[in-house]
């Protein structure tokens, strides 16, 4: 267990919307050892079926985390069996969406303000698998935001068995603001993340929120057992190419440029493609792959309008790669 983890230092957020496989495939092109995760799959929904749509996933994916988000420890237990039945190498409890949606579901952040409903639900996933149980949560919500609330929460989640906190470090207001201002209005405390850590050294503790570069994260790691990005890495997914140089010591692996990671797609878009699934969810996340150049916005034009089409196929992705690699890009 100690090695899994020591090897989980650098992940991506879970994003709904965004980190969907074919985002996660990309990614892979760009970092082989960062974690990823899925999208957050609600455990009603694994109960009631479609779980191929929603547990599927590239083998190239992996090392690959299931987030699921619940409030029922029978149905999180049955999303923990079904997570090993498909070879996920971790789940995840969400307890740190604000959106209200998601509070009507009685999950998410809202969960904060019941530690001892997330340590059943907790130590229901840890007996019903073998997978390690992992949690993401807020530093607070609302009027429940001081540190000693924090610790008490994270002591009830430890006891039952989590096995990693990945650490939002900025509270969030469930009524007054949306999801969206919820990731920027309220203020970073990162430093009460790293208090966490000191007062509760045994615990693996991972940062997560307005980490926008590389070296904004290496600081951390000097304390810390590891860092989440979350928006930065969608929005700026090349920023990242010195991942696993740099966290995870693989120095003879050549960097990711923009035309690397077009072409390393193509072998996954032939499978995707062949077997009736359409180009443009793949091709909608190379957006910016390419950004800050001259000539990107053309270039985003012209594979934006060539993927949508309905017939389109690999074939847009190796002659957007082939520009590319006439740019030297």
């Amino acid at each position: 267990m100690d090695d899994v983890f020591a090897a989980h230092r650098f992940s991506v957020a879970p994003m709904m919307d965004y980190t969907d496989r074919h985002f996660r495939v990309l990614m892979r092109q760009i970092t082989g050892r960062s974690l990823l995760y899925t999208e957050m799959v609600v455990a009603q929904a694994l109960h009631h079926g479609r779980r191929p749509m929603l547990l599927a996933f590239d083998p190239s994916e992996k090392p690959l985390a299931l987030q699921v988000g619940g409030d029922d420890p029978a149905l999180l237990a049955q999303a923990a069996r079904l997570a090993a039945e498909w070879n996920y190498d971790e789940i995840n409890l969400n307890v740190g969406c604000p959106s209200e949606k998601v509070q009507k579901g009685r999950f998410g952040a809202c969960l904060m303000a019941d530690p001892d409903r997330v340590a059943h639900c907790v130590a229901a996933m840890a007996a019903a698998g073998p997978l390690p149980v992992t949690v993401k949560h807020r530093i607070g919500i609302d009027a429940l935001d001081s540190f000693e609330a924090l610790v008490r929460f994270v002591d009830c989640v430890a006891a039952a068995g989590a096995s990693r906190f990945s650490v939002h470090a900025r509270k969030a207001w469930l009524s007054g603001l949306d999801p969206k201002q919820n990731r920027t209005l309220p203020p970073l405390r990162p430093e009460l993340v790293h208090q966490l850590k000191y007062e509760r050294p045994t615990l693996r503790i991972e940062l997560n929120g307005g980490l926008q570069h590389l070296d904004d994260c290496l600081p951390h790691l000097q304390q810390l057992d590891g860092v989440m990005v979350g928006r930065a890495v969608y929005d700026h997914p090349l920023r990242w190419r010195r991942v696993d140089q740099d966290l995870f010591g693989q120095r003879e692996q050549p960097e990711a440029t923009a035309s690397s990671v077009v072409r390393g797609l193509i072998p996954y878009a032939e499978r995707w493609c062949t077997n009736g699934g359409r180009l443009w969810p793949i091709a909608r996340h190379l957006v910016q792959v390419v950004e800050g150049v001259r000539g990107a916005r053309h270039w985003r034009r012209q594979l934006g309008e060539a993927a949508g089409a309905k017939t389109a196929g690999p074939e847009v992705l190796d002659a957007s790669a082939r520009q590319l690699e006439d740019q030297g890009l």
